[in-house]
């Protein structure tokens, strides 16, 4: 299978489905008003699909080890459809929350079986660029969604959700189309015959990475979630404005994740990519704290949204080139612990945001520092543990 056709199918079949999970974002909370939800509501029905993801996100990738990834990302993307058509229909709030359930349980199967494809077709050597398109496909989906779904509200709650299942509908048909199945039938077999636990990735040095991934997650998603109340508050900065710093953080990500991430990976490494992209991260967090301007905000956000970019593909690259498990396996577990520093990062940065306006900024760096000592931990256990084979 050659790679260079294939990564740019797999970035429009992302971009596609982050577009139709874009759409909604900016939508679901008027909808879930109109149906009768109320705000404590709304947040669990946000909460509700992360934490089916967090549970069955690695179940769908050691399922893609057996049954092969392309039949495992078409569920997936049927899964994303059918919860958007659901969820255009809605007339009360259970059934939102149905929608939303069935959403989360099955389009968790998209991004791990996405990036355990990726590991498929990629060398160790090229897995870093791979897995940056996959990151930049992503991005750009979450830039252009919300401003989607924003244009066609106008004409009806309803009618975003609609264009996001058809969006959908048609990423799957493309699926059927163009993709070729990555994973070979003995080496189906083989994940087949093998019974041991989808856990077995988490265990060892390779533990601190997960870890890892969760607290860069959990003080993004902390981020997000007081960013809007920080910016309004500090620089004055009202929804509209915000929404294009959003972008313009969303678009730099893109680029870093799609263009300077395969070739510093491999030129440098992963380990060396990863600590680049938490201390860019460190320094965006503690420059946040004085923005005070559209044009500040804006700027020292990206900075943060460049750091973060590099991070996920390269832990991406590094845990899938070392993991004695299937690809599918250790990237639905990574996805689970992403999964979960979303559920607690909201939260804990609204809680830490009623105490002190800066303080989810300054924990993050904080965290940032704490990351990178994470990671020198790894690397010192990981020497240790070839050096003693």
């Amino acid at each position: 299978m050659e790679t260079k056709k294939v990564l740019p199918i797999l970035f429009l079949v992302m971009f596609l489905v982050m577009v139709g999970f874009g759409i909604i974002i900016p939508v679901l909370p008027f909808l879930a008003e109109k149906v009768g939800g109320n705000p404590t509501e709304l947040g669990l029905l946000m909460a509700v699909y992360s934490l089916m993801q967090l549970f069955f996100a690695p179940m769908w990738g050691r399922i893609s080890d057996r049954i092969g990834r392309k039949p495992v990302m078409m569920i997936g993307i049927a899964g994303l459809a059918l919860s958007f058509f659901i969820m255009a229909m809605a007339n009360s709030l259970w059934v939102l929350f149905v929608a939303r359930i069935v959403g989360g349980i099955l389009s968790s199967a998209n991004m791990p079986t996405t990036m355990a494809y990726v590991a498929d077709i990629t060398t160790p050597e090229e897995r870093g660029k791979g897995m940056g398109i996959i990151g930049a496909a992503t991005g750009l989906g979450f830039v252009f969604g919300p401003a989607i779904g924003g244009i066609f509200s106008k004409i009806s709650l309803n009618v975003p959700f609609y264009i996001a299942g058809i969006s959908s509908v048609i990423t799957l048909v493309l699926v059927m189309i163009l993709l070729k199945e990555s994973l070979s039938l003995e080496k189906r077999s083989q994940h087949t015959e093998n019974k041991e636990s989808m856990w077995k990735a988490f265990k060892g040095p390779t533990t601190i990475i997960f870890i890892l991934q969760l607290i860069v997650t959990l003080s993004m998603a902390g981020l997000e979630a007081t960013f809007a109340y920080f910016a309004a508050k500090k620089a004055t900065i009202d929804t509209v404005q915000l929404g294009y710093i959003f972008m313009i953080m969303g678009f730099g990500g893109a680029i870093v994740q799609g263009g300077l991430v395969g070739p510093m990976t491999k030129r440098f490494g992963e380990g060396t990519v990863i600590r680049i992209g938490v201390f860019v991260s460190a320094i965006g967090f503690v420059l946040i704290l004085f923005a005070n301007s559209f044009w500040t905000s804006a700027v020292f956000l990206t900075i943060f949204g460049l750091g973060n970019g590099m991070i996920r593909p390269a832990i991406s690259a590094l845990l899938t080139k070392n993991s004695s498990t299937g690809h599918g396996s250790v990237t639905g577990l990574l996805s689970s612990f992403d999964s979960f520093g979303r559920i607690i990062g909201p939260p804990l940065g609204g809680w830490l945001f009623s105490i002190s306006i800066g303080l989810p900024y300054i924990s993050g760096a904080i965290l940032s520092i704490f990351a990178l000592l994470l990671y020198q931990i790894y690397s010192t256990q990981t020497r240790k543990v070839k050096q003693s084979v």
